[in-house]
């Protein structure tokens, strides 16, 4: 199997886009022979700052000098982003080779996607003789395919509302669904702040015997050591990842320069990722797909950049509450130009505009057919934030020449809750 050929197969397990419950991943692990048995993980679940978060503690382990695997999702470009040891992506022949073996092993029994993947990058880690594995939940936690392992630790980072069609229309009920990543006796750390979201997490860690930390917001304001990565809502991220290798001291020594290390060489693309072109024109990339996730990139703007006048490239998928996320951003821009997301799920440009037009009338907002168009719209402004959806800044990266893989991996990222089961 070529590398075409794997992509071309993964395409094809889209059509089962989503599926709850962990017997088919289980049935398909054990086919490979239970690589996740041979490895141990930090299981990483949570709304905000999860990709963040594992950055930070790889990174960390990382600089203490382990071998660490890094397993996350979406990918922003290229599929092979999602698995990675030492923050080397899969090469392209090992991917292809490990697709071919996984599909000969699971048959012709129906799979999702995430299922396959979770085993293939189990195997892959396996293979790679990781330490440590950083393990971030797909979807939820309770019946994430990733829910297989038993960790050395359960981190839960700040909930909010997303995905609310499977999670639950409370903080309350979403916690719940993180919380089920939590294992009897394995400690747990977590930097959730909502009360009804904290009082779940506790009663599901007090019933699993399950150490449970709690990072504090107002202390993780006075984080003091420096971190790689923009904005001060990473100091929260930052002191959850402290924590939890802390907490871990007796099974894994980190010494202190490795932490101060890790933390100081961190890199987690599109995620405030501020990239300055041979123009001299500035271009901040933010995944910003929720309102909390929003309400981030506001508190950046209004501090880091304060003053600047930027121009807002803005996509968004349907199925996000993008009208919120319209709302928290709409004051800080003059310029606004809205975009479909390369996705069937895509918001309407023009429905974008005319919401943006009602909150900034001062703006001038317009739609354009593309990201391409949006760009070439703007090449003149000296600053420039593309955001609304993860999908839209992986374009960007590969438009301006970050990445490379195109449009057919990207692609990967979409799924629809096809085929659910309890």
């Amino acid at each position: 199997m070529t590398y075409s050929e794997a992509i071309e197969y993964l395409q094809g397990l889209r059509l089962f886009a989503t599926a709850f419950g962990l017997d088919n991943t289980r049935r398909l692990a054990a086919l490979a022979g239970d690589p996740h048995q041979r490895l141990r993980f930090i299981h990483v679940a949570g709304t905000n700052g999860k990709g963040s978060t594992c950055a930070m503690i790889e990174a960390i382990y990382r600089a203490a000098g382990l071998r660490v695997g890094l397993f996350t999702s979406p990918h922003l470009v290229s599929f092979r982003e999602r698995i990675q040891v030492n923050r080397q992506l899969i090469p392209e022949a090992d991917l292809a080779r490990l697709t071919a073996d996984v599909r000969a092993k699971n048959g012709a029994e129906p799979l999702t996607l995430f299922e396959f993947t979770t085993v293939l990058a189990l195997a892959w880690f396996a293979e790679q003789q990781c330490d440590l594995v950083i393990w971030e939940t797909g979807l939820g936690g309770r019946l994430d395919a990733t829910n297989i392992v038993t960790p050395l630790a359960s981190v839960i980072t700040q909930i909010g509302f997303d995905h609310e069609q499977w999670l639950g229309d409370t903080l309350a009920k979403i916690a719940a669904e993180k919380a089920g990543i939590i294992k009897p006796g394995v400690p747990v750390f977590t930097a959730t702040d909502d009360p009804g979201a904290r009082a779940v997490i506790a009663a599901t860690a007090q019933n699993l015997g399950a150490p449970l930390t709690w990072v504090d917001a107002a202390a993780a304001a006075q984080f003091p050591l420096a971190v790689g990565l923009a904005g001060q809502h990473q100091k929260i991220n930052a002191t959850l990842a402290c924590a939890t290798v802390a907490g871990l001291q007796s099974v894994i020594p980190v010494e202190p320069d490795a932490i101060r290390q890790g933390l100081v060489s961190v890199e987690w693309p599109g995620r405030l990722q501020l990239l300055r072109l041979a123009n001299g024109a500035e271009i901040l990339l933010d995944g910003a797909h929720n309102a909390a996730g929003a309400a981030v990139l506001r508190a950046a703007l209004e501090t880091d950049f304060a003053g600047r006048k930027p121009t807002l490239i803005f996509g968004s998928l349907a199925d996000k509450k993008w009208v919120d996320i319209c709302g928290i951003l709409a004051p800080l821009a003059y310029q606004i130009i809205t975009v479909p997301v390369a996705s069937k799920r895509t918001a309407d440009a023009a429905e974008l505009a005319q919401t943006f037009r009602a909150l900034r009338p001062a703006a001038d907002v317009r739609a354009c057919p593309g990201l391409a168009d949006a760009l070439n719209a703007c090449k003149d402004r000296g600053f420039i934030v593309i955001t609304g959806s993860l999908y839209l800044v992986g374009e960007a990266l590969d438009r301006l020449g970050q990445a490379c893989a195109g449009a057919r991996e990207r692609e990967l990222n979409e799924w629809s809750g096809d085929r659910k089961s309890g």
